[in-house]
């Protein structure tokens, strides 16, 4: 259990602005504590952050320490925590990245034991590559691997649904706060995926979902994974800046092929261009990956074994998609239930690998 003053001291060190990630890391590394560094003199300190006498005086007048307890306290009421690059459960991996994060605000939970694989891909994704994600986090999650994504439109959404119905487990790495869900039609993923694995991010409370936070959030996305997957990404796809960044962070790099005629394609294309390895299947994922991680035995489940039994509501549902693609605004016509009920039963019957979402809000039997 946290203690609340301790996770005041965290926050105020980045309330601040004047500190560098790596600086506040050196501060706790020479003073042991969050709290060692308010009590350090002013020659410590700058022992310590040599010409960055800003940060020193800041830390010498620092005033702010209703504003750190308020953040603490809109933490805890949003069921979250913070894990420090101290704590066992903060990913390994990402300790060794640049401008590593000196801890996340988290709601879910991280695991040591987690193996990461990030899939990323287009916002606008096709149904090729809503299905394709889909069925590769799927398949990823079934032996073992935790998913990681951005909660995006698409291929990320995609990659989480496909992670839950096979009752793996997944990551969600936020542009934002974590009091906002963004884009708000994935409220109801948003919920799932901190039950089943992790909402994370490294930004305060309150902060909005920026256009330039993503960016700065993609480090964190392959950071903390073994590689990355890209599924359709246009050429100026930001997935491509993860593959980048995770190619200058050393991990592996996966792209799927699409339809050459397709502006989707071109982006992944471009990645197989510069190296990265062509996948059409989980299998090609673990013959890459494989000899660097040894110690992963993965337990496969079998398919049937998954829970996939539907109620009566969802039962109607059901009976009304089938292989061709229908709009949720026709299913809510045809069986006379709520928005709201139609809603969330479809997200359920996702969950369960029963049906696909495609762009558009169209449905249709999972293959």
């Amino acid at each position: 259990m946290q203690k609340m003053e301790e996770v005041t001291y965290w926050i105020a060190l980045k309330l601040m602005g004047s500190l560098s990630n790596g600086e506040i890391r050196s501060l706790i590394d020479n003073f042991s504590s969050p709290q060692a560094v308010f009590e350090a003199t002013k020659e410590d300190l700058c022992r310590i952050l040599g010409r960055n006498l800003k940060a020193v005086e800041d830390i010498l007048c620092f005033n702010q320490w209703e504003e750190a307890k308020k953040e603490g306290e809109k933490m805890k009421a949003h069921g979250a925590k913070i894990i420090t690059y101290l704590d066992p459960e903060f990913p390994e991996l990402l300790k060794n990245i640049h401008d590593c994060p000196p801890f996340l605000y988290v709601k879910g939970d991280l695991k040591k034991e987690d193996i990461n694989i990030a899939l990323v891909g287009s916002r606008r994704a096709s149904s090729y590559g809503i299905i394709t994600a889909e069925n590769l986090a799927r398949g990823l999650a079934l032996a073992g691997i935790t998913i990681v994504s951005g909660l995006a439109r698409g291929v990320d959404a995609a990659a989480h649904r496909g992670a839950i119905a096979a009752r793996g487990r997944t990551i969600a790495v936020l542009g934002s706060g974590l009091d906002f869900v963004y884009p708000p039609e994935n409220k109801s993923l948003f919920a799932a995926v901190a039950q089943s694995g992790a909402l994370v991010t490294e930004y305060p409370f309150g902060t909005p979902p920026r256009a330039k936070n993503f960016p700065v959030r993609n480090r964190l996305i392959s950071g903390m994974s073994w590689g990355v997957v890209v599924v359709e990404a246009g050429e100026k796809s930001g997935s491509l800046i993860t593959a980048r960044l995770a190619a200058e962070q050393g991990r592996y790099v996966f792209a799927v092929p699409g339809d050459i005629n397709s502006p989707l394609s071109r982006g992944t294309h471009q990645l197989l261009k510069e190296g990265a390895t062509l996948i059409e299947k989980v299998e090609d994922i673990f013959e890459e990956i494989s000899p660097q991680i040894r110690s992963i035995k993965p337990s496969i489940v079998r398919k049937e074994e998954l829970p996939t039994e539907a109620n009566e509501k969802e039962a109607l549902l059901l009976s009304l998609i089938g292989s061709r693609p229908i709009h949720g605004d026709m299913l809510i016509q045809e069986t006379g239930l709520s928005a709201g009920d139609v809603m969330s039963i479809l997200l359920t019957l996702e969950l369960k690998g029963l049906i696909t979402q495609l762009p558009g809000k169209y449905y249709q039997r999972t293959p």
